[in-house]
This record gives structure tokens, C-alpha cells and sequence, in this order.
């Protein structure tokens, strides 16, 4: 009776493990930042990525909402139900993916909501 549970316990922290290390699986790809602006308390930051342009939003004034300059950046795509926004989240890190082989060895630099065109 005790090796039963002592296996189903053993089984449960192994499932647990596996469903933590694919949801916190990320996207990270290269973009470019063409320009950004406030507008009502909006920051809305415009991307290029992989050829096509999309826009960051993020609540002027919260943890990690910044208004970004122009250049490469590393986003990251964070998993369903992460983040502090209801939608697509991404972290923002400064570099690109060709220079830099993960975004916790460089500095992140926003957090934001994708709103796709």
C-alpha cells in the first residue's frame, strides 16, 4: 500500500514537472522597433517582425511599460495565462536573437500586450 502512493506521488511530481517545462516554453524572435508613442495612457510601440507589422500596447505608468527608442530588440512570447495583460504577452529584451543564445543574459527592457494589424 505504501509503495502505491509512494509511485503515484512520484508520478503526480513527474507530470507536474513536464506540464511546468511546456508551458514555459517560449517563442523569442528578432524585431525591430520602428517608433513608439503615447496616446490616452496607451504606450503602443511599433514593430516590425518577420516582415510584418504589429503594435505593442501596454498601461502607461505599469511595471515594465516603457516607451522604447528605435532598433533591434529580443521578444519573447510568453505562454497562455502569463503575463500582466489579458492577451498575447511578450517581454521585451535589448539585442537580438543572432547575438544573444537566451534573454536572461541581457537586460529586459518592457512587458506588453501584441495587438495585431
Amino acid at each position: 500500500m505504501k509503495s502505491n502512493i509512494f509511485r503515484l506521488g512520484v508520478l503526480s511530481l513527474a507530470f507536474i514537472f513536464l506540464v511546468t517545462a511546456l508551458a514555459l516554453a517560449q517563442e523569442k524572435t528578432s524585431v525591430k522597433v520602428k517608433s513608439s508613442e503615447v496616446v490616452t495612457g496607451v504606450v503602443i510601440v511599433h514593430v516590425q517582425k518577420e516582415g510584418k507589422s504589429i503594435d505593442l500596447q501596454c498601461n502607461e505608468g505599469a511595471a515594465d511599460c516603457t516607451v522604447l527608442a528605435s532598433g533591434s530588440y529580443l521578444m519573447v512570447q510568453l505562454p497562455a495565462n502569463y503575463g500582466m495583460y489579458d492577451c498575447k504577452n511578450v517581454e521585451v529584451y535589448r539585442g537580438d536573437a543572432d547575438k544573444s543564445s537566451t534573454a536572461a543574459k541581457v537586460a529586459k527592457v518592457g512587458a506588453y500586450c501584441v495587438a495585431e494589424k
